[in-house]
C-alpha cells in the first residue's frame, strides 16, 4: 500500500510540474509499471529480510534497510522502462526512491506502537509457561513481561529437573507460580497455553526430551533460548525476542503472513454469507419455532484454538431436551470418544432435513466473523470429548476449528473417529491456501446433496 501510495504522489507531482516537456503515462502503462513496482520493492525487503528485522527496533537498522531498498527498487524501475520502452521522466523516478523512503521509515519505526495498539484493540491474549528457574530464565522472562502490551502473557514457570522446585513462587514485576515438570500434561489440559518457552543450559535440555516429545504430541509451540535443541518432528526455525535468539519447534502451520491471509478470507467470506442468508435463516429461524418447542438458536460450548472455549450457534435441529437425553444415548453411540447416532431420536422432522443438508449450522458464519472459528478446520469438539482425547489426538486443537474440512470430503458422517482425527491431522500436517480453496469448493456439492449426513 505504501509502495502504490508513493508511485501516485510521485506520478503526480511529476504530472503537474511545469518542466520542459509533458510526463504522462496510458493507464495499461501506468497499472503495467505499478504492478512490477510494487511487486518488485516487497521481493527486495524479502530477499534482503527486511521485515525479519523490524522487530529489533533500532533506528538506524530500519532506516538504512529501507534506504537500500528504496533507492534500489527505483533503480530497477528505471531499468524495467528499457524492456518495455516506456519513456519515464527520470524526476519521476527519483521522486519514487525520495516518497517511498520517507513512508517507509516513517511506517516502520512506528510499526512497534501500531502492533501494540492492534494487538490490544483486536488480538487474543497470548500464554507461554516458561521452562527454568535460574537466571537466564528470569531473564527471559522480564522480556516477555515487556512484551505484554502485545498480548504475551507469562502464565508461570516449571521446573526443568524432576522433583518438589525449591520455591513456589518467583516475584519479578509479578509473582508467578512455580510447577514442578511432572505437572506439565495436566497444566496442558487445564489451561490455555500457547507456548512453552525452554531457558534453561544445554546439559538440562538434554535431559527434557520428553517434554519435547510431549508438546510435540499435543501440537504445543515450543521455544528454545539457547543454540541446543533435542530431536523432534516439529518444523524447527529462529526467530528472536528482543536480543534473545529463540529456536521455535511447531508442529502446526506458522506462516503468519498465510494465516493473516487466511483469516482475511474468513472474514469477507463470512461476512457476505451472512448478508446473502439473512431472509433465509430468517425463514429457517420462525420455521423451527413454529415446528418445535424451545429456542430457534442451539448454543454450545466448544473447544477452539489451543482448547479456548467459546459458544457455537446452530439451528436447533433436535427436541428442547436433548442435551437432557444424551446420557441415556450414549452407550448407542457408533462413534468411539465423539457421540454420533444414526437415528438420533431427538431429532425433529425439520432438524433432521437441516443436519442433512447442513442448514442448521449457517449460524456458525457469525462464530468464523467473531474469530471463534474458520470455513475450514477440524470441527469443533465439546470439552468432555476432548477430554478423553489421546494425546496425539490433542493437536488437532492447535488449528482454528472450521466448518468443514477433509472429513467432509472423505463421508462426513459416516467416517469413524480414528479415521476423522487422523483426516485432521493429514490437513493440518499439508495446510495451505490452495488446500483451503479445494477444500471448500470440493464441500460444496457434497452439502448441496447432503450426501454422508445423516
Amino acid at each position: 500500500m505504501l509502495t502504490a501510495l508513493a508511485f501516485e504522489a510521485a506520478y503526480q507531482t511529476r504530472f503537474h510540474l511545469d518542466l520542459h516537456y509533458e510526463f504522462y503515462l496510458l493507464v495499461p502503462e501506468k497499472a503495467l509499471l505499478l504492478g512490477f513496482t510494487v511487486l518488485f520493492y516487497l521481493a527486495l525487503g524479502a530477499w534482503w529480510k527486511v521485515y525479519d528485522r523490524l522487530d529489533l527496533g533500532s533506528p538506524r537498522i530500519i532506516v538504512g534497510d529501507a534506504l537500500r531498498q528504496c533507492m534500489l527498487g527505483a533503480a530497477g524501475v528505471a531499468l524495467f522502462q528499457y524492456s518495455f520502452r516506456l519513456d519515464l521522466s527520470r524526476f519521476f523516478v527519483g521522486l519514487l526512491a525520495v516518497y517511498s523512503f520517507v513512508l517507509f521509515s516513517v511506517f516502520r519505526l512506528g510499526s512497534g506502537k501500531l502492533a501494540r495498539l492492534i494487538r490490544r484493540e483486536f488480538g487474543a491474549r497470548h500464554y507461554v509457561l516458561m521452562v527454568g528457574l535460574d537466571e537466564r530464565a528470569r531473564r527471559v522472562a522480564r522480556s516477555l513481561e515487556a512484551a505484554g502490551s502485545y498480548g504475551v502473557r507469562l502464565v508461570g514457570f516449571l521446573a526443568a529437573r524432576p522433583g518438589t522446585p525449591a520455591e513456589s513462587e518467583i516475584r519479578l514485576g509479578e509473582t508467578y507460580p512455580v510447577h514442578a515438570l511432572e505437572e506439565l500434561p495436566a497444566l496442558l489440559e487445564r489451561h490455555v497455553i500457547d507456548e512453552v518457552l525452554f531457558a534453561v543450559t544445554s546439559d538440562q535440555l538434554a535431559e527434557l526430551e520428553e517434554v519435547f516429545l510431549l508438546c510435540d504430541e499435543e501440537g504445543v509451540r515450543t521455544r528454545v533460548a539457547v543454540d541446543f535443541f533435542p530431536h523432534v518432528n516439529s518444523t524447527v526455525y529462529l526467530e528472536r525476542l528482543g536480543s534473545v535468539p529463540l529456536l521455535t519447534f511447531s508442529a502446526t502451520p506458522h506462516d503468519e503472513i498465510r494465516l493473516m491471509l487466511k483469516r482475511a478470507v474468513d472474514v469477507a467470506c463470512a461476512a457476505a454469507g451472512l448478508v446473502l442468508l439473512a431472509v433465509p435463516m430468517l425463514v429457517v429461524a420462525l420455521l423451527v419455532k413454529l415446528t418445535s418447542p424451545g429456542p430457534a438458536i442451539f448454543r454450545q460450548v466448544r473447544c477452539g484454538l489451543n482448547g479456548r472455549r467459546f459458544v457455537l450457534y446452530k439451528f436447533r435441529s433436535m427436541c428442547a431436551n436433548a442435551e437432557e437425553l444424551r446420557p441415556l444415548l450414549e452407550p448407542l453411540s457408533h462413534r468411539e470418544t465423539a457421540f454420533k447416532l444414526k437415528d438420533d431420536p431427538r431429532l425433529t422432522p425439520l432438524g433432521r432435513w437441516l443436519r442433512k443438508f447442513s442448514i442448521d449450522e449457517w449460524p456458525q458464519l457469525w462464530n468464523v466473523l467473531k474469530g471463534d472459528m474458520s470455513l475450514v478446520g477440524p470441527r469443533p469438539a465439546v470439552p468432555q470429548e476432548v477430554e478423553k482425547y489421546q494425546r496425539w489426538q490433542r493437536r488437532r486443537l492447535r488449528m482454528r476449528p472450521g466448518l468443514t474440512c477433509l472429513w467432509t470430503l472423505a463421508g462426513r458422517d459416516h467416517v469413524d473417529f480414528e479415521t476423522w482425527m487422523k483426516l485432521d491431522m493429514q490437513y493440518i500436517d499439508n495446510w495451505s491456501l490452495a488446500l483451503d480453496w479445494s477444500i471448500l469448493l470440493r464441500t460444496v456439492p457434497r452439502v448441496i446433496t447432503g450426501k454422508g449426513a445423516y
